[in-house]
């Protein structure tokens, strides 16, 4: 699954290519995804200019400029309904986009004719096209009229791991007590948001911390060396575009590789980078953990 280092690497990329342009037609293939992609969301989008791209956690939040009506709320059909925004007062009207699992988000200069999986088309007035792909469908796009802060997908999301309310005192507040294992303290999204299983070992590699440590007991200094890894860890797969590992690319179709730098994800009896040892695995939330039992306590 796409996580943070993805979908930043993908909003760089769309962001320029697209930002000041207005929308010139939109099709939607297929509407089966995640939740049903709104019936009027083409209506909403026609004429709309792009005013910008932003990131919460793992969603891109498209930004249009307003009208001058309020846009009616999104309707959805289909077995499973959409997530529904609260009233707001204002804000800007968002296109809330989810890669799911397999999802991707490419800007076409001249876009070829659609194949099978390719289920959303954006065409602006410079003939730019951004296309969703996704596969095994997990994938959401839904409208937030106003402010998209409030929406249920969003509002009870944790700091950003590269914003000032992510730090060590933070993070020891929040785990005083807690038995749960530090790493999934640290995929935690109501702690911080964005730190999936890859980027979680990764971090906890660079702090010397093992995955199974509970993390209420912790100290604050260890702590504080794990919010300088997870930086320093996201920084590093965003400079190199992210991982891929099956099917994810940018916004330009490139693989990212960060996945060849990676110290123990994936490496379970492979000797550590570092010290030789061989990388074990476990299991942790019904997820693989991968860490080094000498450079790791």
């Amino acid at each position: 699954m796409p996580e943070l280092p993805e979908v930043e690497t993908t909003r760089r990329g769309v962001a320029p290519a697209l930002v000041g342009r207005r929308v010139a037609a939109v099709h939607v293939y297929d509407r089966r995804l995640r939740w049903p992609v709104p019936d009027d969301l083409e209506r909403e989008l026609q004429g709309r200019e792009l005013i910008g791209v932003d990131r919460r956690s793992k969603y891109l939040l498209f930004r249009w400029a307003p009208r001058g009506e309020d846009p009616a709320p999104p309707r959805s059909r289909g077995r499973t309904a959409s997530p529904r925004a609260r009233p707001s007062d204002g804000g800007f009207d968002t296109l809330l986009v989810h890669l799911g699992m397999t999802g991707s988000l490419r800007v076409l200069r001249r876009a070829p004719e659609r194949v099978p999986h390719e289920h959303v088309d954006i065409v602006f007035d410079d003939g730019a096209t951004l296309r969703f792909r996704d596969p095994r469908r997990f994938g959401t796009f839904l409208w937030i009229p106003g402010d998209a802060a409030t929406h249920p997908l969003l509002a009870s999301l944790g700091a950003e791991p590269f914003t000032p309310d992510f730090n060590a005192d933070a993070f020891h507040r929040a785990t005083r007590g807690r038995r749960v294992a530090i790493k999934l303290a640290l995929m935690d999204n109501r702690i911080v948001v964005g730190v999936g299983n890859i980027y979680a070992s990764e971090a906890l590699f660079r702090a010397g911390i093992r995955p199974t440590r509970a993390a209420g007991r912790l100290s604050r200094v260890r702590l504080a060396a794990l919010v300088d890894a997870v930086r320093a860890t996201l920084a590093a797969a965003i400079a190199k575009g992210g991982s891929t590992l099956r099917d994810y690319v940018d916004s330009a179709g490139v693989a990212g590789e960060f996945q060849l730098r990676y110290f123990v994800y994936g490496r379970d009896g492979k000797p550590c980078r570092v010290c030789g040892t061989p990388i074990r695995a476990t299991r942790q939330g019904q997820r693989s953990t991968f860490y080094c039992p000498t450079c790791q306590r």
